[in-house]
């Protein structure tokens, strides 16, 4: 690996960090429940790009494949959050 794409990597994921942290305070201290089902969403977001630059700096398929398991949990509880909080309920 390449002396250019090794710190690249690093700095993306430091990049991550904070921005997951910044989430995580904004899903702490939301005003709105909307505010902090938007941060949720978007942990879920981060944390799918965190392992898709861990794939590519270990070169490995796993990683993709946990990647993907994510967005689709990520997109599911997404929908559910919203349908609860416009309906009160989740199960008609």
């Amino acid at each position: 690996m390449s002396t250019f794409l090794f710190v690249s990597i690093v700095l993306t994921l430091a990049c991550y960090a904070v921005a997951m942290g910044l989430t995580l305070y904004r899903m702490l201290m939301g005003p709105r429940a909307q505010d902090r089902v938007l941060a949720m969403d978007l942990m879920y977001t981060i944390g799918m790009l965190m392992l898709m630059v861990l794939a590519i700096r270990y070169q490995s398929e796993m990683y993709f494949e946990a990647a993907l398991l994510i967005a689709l949990f990520g997109f599911v509880s997404s929908a559910a959050m919203a349908k609860f909080l416009l309906r009160g309920e989740v199960i008609e």
